[in-house]
């Protein structure tokens, strides 16, 4: 934020600055955007001022949130397709990258648009690594990180991130709503966190994928990711925490909760495993 606000304000924007001042302990919320109550201060100060747009950034400002007038929060995801349709306007063709997180919706619509839409694994060296292989000209992921070889070959800035947004926002008279009203709606949950030891998560990723195999079609470039009857689920190894990352979607609330369920049933059974006292049989 502290280089954001004087950076929108050199370029016309009316800036309304809330909780920017500099604090290691962040002592209103924890700065990440993917988690959504870490951004109910931010829909709230767009509600009372107005404003066009929230932006949030994390602790170092390489990923971004976005609210919309309306407050709704405006993920990773969508963020990727919103950029991937004003990119393919001038490049038809172009490919973008989205990692395994990613709504199926952003993969179809990209492709429906003329585009060529690849799923890749989480974290942005490999993103970055895959983006040089295959000359895409953006990618992005669920977390908020999101990466531009249009214009800019650089890395993943939040606050370039916002100038692009701003940018495709005041070409339209359209507010910031129309450009999630136009993606097709997706029943989907947030990334949803489990705490899980590093020294086994990703012996419980390999124990979900071969409980899975057999039943489902398993995408495992980057963890286990289920294509299910009216949907699909996500399963991996947080790259940076002790934790699994979890994502569900579907075509309805009532079969993400069996989706959801069906695949939570099955990881709560292996981590409570984890918390068991082993057994040793001892012959005296």
């Amino acid at each position: 934020a502290q280089a954001a606000v004087p950076v929108l304000e050199r370029l016309g924007c009316e800036v309304i600055g809330l909780y920017c001042e500099m604090d290691g302990r962040f002592p209103h919320h924890h700065p990440d955007p993917t988690v959504s109550e870490n951004m109910r201060d931010l829909i709230a100060e767009v509600a009372a001022t107005g404003a066009d747009a929230g932006i949030m950034y994390d602790g170092d400002g390489d990923r971004i949130g976005v609210v919309d007038e309306r407050g709704r929060i405006i993920r990773g995801d969508q963020l990727l397709l919103i950029f991937a349709r004003s990119i393919l306007e001038e490049n038809p063709g172009a490919t973008f990258i989205g990692d395994v997180k990613c709504s199926q919706v952003v993969f179809e619509q990209i492709e429906r648009l003329g585009g060529r839409a690849l799923m890749w694994k989480t974290g942005h060296s490999l993103i970055k690594a895959k983006m040089q292989e295959e000359r895409a000209l953006a990618a992005g992921e669920m977390s908020g990180h999101m990466f531009f070889a249009h214009r800019y070959l650089g890395f993943d800035d939040a606050v370039y991130a916002t100038c692009r947004l701003l940018e495709i926002l005041s070409r339209s008279q359209a507010p910031a709503s129309a450009l999630l009203d136009s993606i097709p709606p997706a029943c989907a949950t947030p990334e949803i966190r489990l705490e899980c030891p590093d020294h086994c998560k990703f012996e419980v990723v390999e124990q979900v994928k071969n409980t899975l195999r057999g039943r489902y079609t398993i995408n495992d470039i980057d963890g286990v990711r289920a294509i299910m009857p009216g949907g699909w689920a996500l399963v991996r190894a947080s790259n940076t925490q002790p934790a699994l990352v979890l994502r569900f979607e579907a075509s309805g609330p009532e079969r993400l909760e069996e989706i959801r369920g069906e695949i939570e049933t099955i990881v709560d059974g292996l981590l409570s495993g984890l918390t068991r006292p082993s057994k040793a049989a001892l012959n005296g």
